[in-house]
């Protein structure tokens, strides 16, 4: 019977150790792939962050155009209020000098015509100024957009 009981002694032991040593293994394998998450998980909010800032700058960046475009129209608008006031005056010192009512009528249609002229031309200059800005200021967003399709396409 001390035999038998010495058996099963060794026998609890020995189940005893490789328990013990296979609850040691799997806390290790736990503790590994604990860390390979965190580490994963540090690096994905890494990434994410670094597409974050890109975001901004992109933002920054297309407020800025923006802001350059909407000067230029203001300096646009500026200049061409000022120079259809002094036609203007210039116009009215020129009508005050006509010596007929058809003098009159011919130097006004003239003055008129030439008004449009200058008006259609700066409307032309203030589309063009127009549209630049909206695609210059768009340009950094439309290329932050692509490539966040990009990459979360190469995640998939």
């Amino acid at each position: 019977m001390a035999d038998s009981a010495e058996t099963v002694k060794k026998t609890v032991e020995q189940t005893a150790a490789k328990a013990k040593a296979q609850a040691e293994t799997f806390q290790v394998a736990g503790a590994k792939a604990l860390r390979e998450g965190i580490d994963k998980s540090v690096a994905s909010l890494s990434e994410l962050n670094a597409h974050g800032k890109k975001n901004l700058d992109a933002m920054v960046e297309s407020a800025t155009v923006a802001q350059k475009g909407a000067e230029a129209l203001s300096q646009q608008a500026l200049g061409f209020a000022k120079t259809s006031w002094e036609d203007g005056v210039a116009a009215s010192k020129e009508l005050s000098t006509a010596r007929s009512v058809q003098e009159f009528f011919e130097l006004q249609t003239n003055w008129a015509k030439k008004s449009m002229e200058r008006y259609m031309s700066e409307l032309t200059k203030t589309n063009e100024i127009l549209t630049s800005t909206v695609k210059d200021s768009l340009k950094p967003i439309n290329e932050r957009v692509t490539e966040s399709v990009e990459t979360f396409q190469a995640a998939r």
